[in-house]
């Protein structure tokens, strides 16, 4: 095991020790809502042959999904409630200049707005209990373009973590390319959580940013994501992957 991944794991346990749940007590800021549409640009990895670096390999747990072939869907909202948000990922391939990679399968999940996950909880590492739903879990095969598209919410937080989304990617025949996450940018995630209160977003501001997040802090530049919207409106995810394939 690589001392990279073994340090992340190592951090992953000792976060397990405390519960990873919402924040007591509600955000007392005055909402604000924002008026005008904004968009934050992230990461251009994967634009061209010259700019095409294998996207960095991040842990799976603590609550990959269990049998993801089960959920071969775009809308992985279920019940949730939060800020409507469109998620258009991109899957490239290094071993072919950076082409579209048509008819791989793309695992998505996420917590919901309050910072937990469907398939877990009950334990120390979710005090929550949500072993019986499935929410914000999906599978789609990317088109021609290398393109798959999820209907979901803004992701909340949790202690301990930035905001992210886990995805896990196969080729056709289902064997594994690439395990990943991907980051948000701040000032988008710090609007959502601010002001946000009225679409449910109650904690305030996230406690950690990628920064010092254990998963991005060693570099996150390929795996932030281009974020444009408001919150009445939605928001747009857009984010290209680059495995090698």
């Amino acid at each position: 095991m690589e001392r990279k991944e073994f340090l992340k794991r190592g951090f992953n346990s000792l976060l397990g020790l405390a519960a990873i749940g919402p924040m007591l007590g509600a955000c007392s800021q005055t909402e604000v809502e924002p008026t005008t549409a904004t968009t934050t640009t992230g990461s251009t990895n994967g634009s061209s042959s010259t700019n095409c670096a294998v996207t960095p390999t991040e842990t799976e747990g603590p609550f990959p999904t269990k049998q993801p072939a089960n959920f071969v869907r775009k809308d992985i909202r279920d019940d949730r409630t939060g800020v409507a948000t469109t998620m258009n990922i991109t899957i490239k391939n290094a071993n072919a200049s950076c082409a579209a990679l048509a008819g791989a399968l793309v695992d998505v999940w996420h917590c919901d707005k309050d910072g937990y996950y469907s398939e877990y909880g009950g334990t120390g590492m979710q005090s929550v209990n949500l072993q019986s739903v499935d929410f914000l879990r999906g599978r789609q095969t990317t088109d021609s373009n290398g393109l798959v598209s999820f209907t979901t919410i803004f992701p909340g937080w949790y202690s301990g973590r930035a905001p992210h989304i886990h995805v896990h990617i196969y080729n056709s025949a289902g064997r594994s390319l690439l395990i990943t996450q991907i980051a948000f940018p701040y000032d988008v995630a710090n609007t959502v959580y601010t002001t946000g209160q009225s679409y449910g977003y109650t904690k305030g501001a996230q406690d950690t940013r990628n920064e010092s997040d254990n998963v991005f802090r060693d570099g996150f530049t390929t795996e932030l994501a281009t974020v444009s919207g408001s919150l009445s409106g939605g928001y747009t995810l857009t984010h290209t992957i680059v495995v090698s394939a």
